[in-house]
């Protein structure tokens, strides 16, 4: 088992990740901005040591600094969290190459996964079921392109290196077609570093199912059933639950073992998700393969009972998976509020400033993952999460009203955030009833 770990990441991640290791025995380094010198995490960490300014890229996306820390502080080991250097497959690589290990799949496999476009063609070969797209776009051949005959429209444009709802537009007519590829691409180039994009049946009442898995270095591989990821604004998920409302045992099953399958094509090692879209005819597609931790993976924690980050860092040591498919056991129901400091009332614009009183939820079926305190400052520098509320109850109804109480109890002054909107959705007919999909914040 490692002896010291370092977590290079901020937030409430950070700090899951530092408490995962103090309860295993590990050591933990925080690395931190110039800004974050007096956040949570370097609190609670046994060692901290600043990587760089408040710019992320000098700092937290600064693979030479943060490999220079791991070095100079003797770590074994290096956890991403998620954002920042989660899927960088070449961070991974330089990691593999001193020797240090890369808490997470193996470069080669974040490269394969990370490139969507590589990933439709692997799991199509798997005889998965994909959305129709046109791939490898050119700017100056699109006018070439009849795409109401080979796809129809509406479609979406996605960045081939894309994720968290970047590089993304969606698309109705051919009139629109144009400008939209224009602002993806630049997008694309400012976010990812790679222009590539291709363009994907878009599916208007589309219901976003996620499948967690687990897997070993020794091939075994598990599926900790799915998340509801559904409540979205601008592909940006808000309200994740688990398990969904609307699958049954044997589609379960069915898309579980998939999933599975999936991982074991590309050699897959770690925590992870394999994501579909179902249509309202409950057709399933496959949509990307995240190869980190999720933001949204305690509510698969609190119905399965099963701590993903210490699983992460056991399989990242070389160690068996010990859990087998036959031992999970989904035992209630999980919903997770994200909490931003947006202006909900003024089109979600991400706000700063001084967080003056604080109040977060507790009692029976509670659990808040954060790293906010009073008098912390949110800078413009990074997301907007302040934290997450995530509940547990029986089933589903008893976990609303769970999470209805949490919301009322949760005050947060001195700066705005979304702590009404996000108790407006879970009030709404739609949520309650589980008849929902990604349209319905829009």
């Amino acid at each position: 088992m490692f002896k010291k770990i370092l977590i290079a990441n901020r937030g409430e991640i950070a700090v899951r990740v530092i408490r995962a290791c103090r309860e295993m025995g590990i050591k933990t380094l925080a690395v931190y901005s110039d800004i974050d010198r007096n956040s949570l995490h370097t609190k609670l960490a046994d060692e901290t040591i600043c990587i760089g300014s408040a710019d992320a890229k000098e700092s937290y996306l600064n693979t030479y600094t943060i490999l220079s820390a791991a070095f100079h502080k003797g770590v074994d080991a290096i956890h991403p969290g998620y954002g920042f250097l989660s899927e960088n497959s070449q961070f991974a690589r330089m990691c593999e190459e001193c020797n240090i290990t890369f808490i997470g799949p193996s470069s080669n496999t974040i490269e394969l996964m990370g490139n969507k476009v590589n990933a439709r063609n692997i799991v199509k070969q798997m005889n998965c079921p994909v959305m129709n797209a046109i791939e490898n776009i050119k700017i100056d051949e699109i006018h070439n392109i009849d795409i109401e005959k080979e796809i129809g429209y509406p479609v979406i444009i996605k960045a081939v290196s894309g994720g968290g709802g970047r590089g993304i537009r969606i698309v109705h007519s051919k009139e629109e077609l144009y400008t939209n590829i224009l602002n993806a691409k630049t997008e694309a180039e400012n976010y990812f570093g790679n222009a590539e994009l291709y363009i994907e049946k878009y599916i208007k009442n589309a219901r976003h199912i996620e499948f967690q898995i687990l897997a070993d270095n020794h091939g075994n591989v598990v599926h900790l059933g799915e998340r509801e990821c559904s409540i979205q604004r601008k592909n940006q998920k808000m309200i994740e639950e688990c398990p969904s409302s609307i699958l049954d045992n044997d589609m379960r099953n069915t898309m579980g073992q998939l999933a599975i399958a999936i991982a074991k094509e590309v050699n897959y090692s770690g925590v992870g998700t394999v994501e579909f879209l179902l249509d309202d005819n409950m057709n399933y597609y496959f949509l990307e393969m995240n190869t980190r931790i999720q933001v949204e993976h305690p509510v698969t924690e609190m119905v399965t009972g099963i701590d993903l980050i210490k699983e992460q860092i056991k399989v990242a040591a070389g160690m068996n998976l010990e859990i087998k498919q036959e031992d999970i056991c989904i035992n209630g129901h999980s919903v997770e509020c994200r909490i931003n400091a947006d202006d909900a009332d003024n089109n979600f614009i991400p706000q700063t400033g001084l967080i003056k009183q604080l109040i977060l939820p507790g009692g029976p079926g509670v659990r808040v993952d954060s790293s906010v305190f009073n008098d912390y400052y949110i800078s413009h520098y990074y997301d907007s999460l302040l934290a997450k509320i995530i509940v547990h109850g029986k089933d589903r109804d008893e976990a609303i009203k769970i999470m209805k109480r949490a919301l009322k109890e949760t005050e947060i002054k001195g700066i705005k955030n979304n702590i009404d909107f996000q108790y407006n959705i879970i009030c709404c007919n739609e949520f309650e009833s589980g008849n929902y999909n990604t349209q319905l914040i829009s």
